[in-house]
């Protein structure tokens, strides 16, 4: 398989990919990301979207994550079952081609509910396996489904989606909102007292119109809309992730914008978060898989 001279890793979604280059140390050597997501890429051209990574970093083996292993990805890779860890993920590994592997996502059932991920196990495991994350902590995970994930010996016990990111974009583009949620998002005094108005009270639906009402009767900054809107749906998706009784350690973990909103909603709530960047932390997991596979 050659894994021990380098491959490469794809983080690969439903609209993006990234695509790095491990070299044979385990280093990160060269990457790059583009549009190209499963959503873009016909049902049989995996294969020159594959080859086209190759062109651009190597003729190397590919470990995959992410909705490329979903069923409107490449090929299906059945979820592991929580509690998770990377030695159950690197066991049911789904290979695409002799040097193609693909990660599985984790499923959740309980209390009634059911959920399921698919790239974020990769982070959340590899965080832990470096001491990046205590191995019972609380995680969130904050992109278009937001993550919140209980951690519990190193494994991913439990966890549930908050759909956030997609409803702050929804309203940004097909809402009565849509005009005022142009504009940028900073987590500013606007965005902590939305957040915090939002963790104390469970009316979010009515608190969305009043963002128009405020601005329309003056009671309100047009340029503070979009802060203040990201802060209700921010502060009501922290509202539910601490609704789990646990005194953890909270970690943020995503893109910088991402988690510096998060963790500001967090502070409302009276508690620290610690922010982790994510792609380090996905070059940690896959790294911990890669060393797993005798393939």
């Amino acid at each position: 398989m050659g894994w021990t001279d380098g491959y490469i890793a794809v983080d690969w979604g439903t609209t993006n990919r990234r695509a790095y280059l491990i070299d044979g140390t385990g280093k990160h050597a060269d990457e790059f990301e583009d549009g190209k997501g499963i959503l873009s890429v016909a049902p049989l051209g995996f294969g020159d979207a594959v080859a086209e990574i190759r062109r651009r970093l190597g003729d190397k083996p590919l470990l995959m994550a992410g909705m490329v292993g979903s069923n409107r990805g490449w090929r299906e890779a059945p979820y592991v079952s929580c509690p998770a860890d990377l030695d159950d993920l690197a066991k049911a590994l789904v290979w695409a081609g002799d040097r193609e592997a693909i990660i599985p996502g984790v499923s959740y059932i309980g209390e009634g509910r059911a959920d399921v991920m698919r790239g974020e196990e990769v982070q959340l495991l590899g965080a832990a396996a470096v001491g990046l994350v205590d191995p019972h902590a609380l995680v969130c995970h904050p992109g278009t489904h937001n993550k919140w994930a209980l951690l519990r010996h190193g494994k991913i016990h439990s966890f549930r989606t908050v759909m956030t990111g997609e409803l702050f974009s929804l309203l940004k583009a097909h809402s009565i909102l849509a005009d005022l949620l142009q504009g940028e998002v900073e987590a500013n005094e606007a965005f902590k007292q939305a957040a915090k108005h939002a963790l104390y009270e469970e009316a979010l639906t009515a608190d969305l119109f009043a963002v128009r009402a405020g601005v329309l009767l003056g009671q309100a900054k047009k340029e503070d809309a979009a802060t203040w809107t990201s802060g209700l749906l921010i502060g009501s998706d922290v509202r539910i992730g601490l609704s789990v009784p646990d005194g953890a350690q909270i970690h943020v973990m995503g893109r910088p914008e991402l988690t510096r909103l998060y963790a500001a909603a967090v502070g409302q709530a009276g508690r620290e978060a610690i922010e982790l960047d994510g792609e380090q932390c996905f070059l940690a997991g896959i790294h911990e898989i890669a060393k797993r596979i005798s393939h």
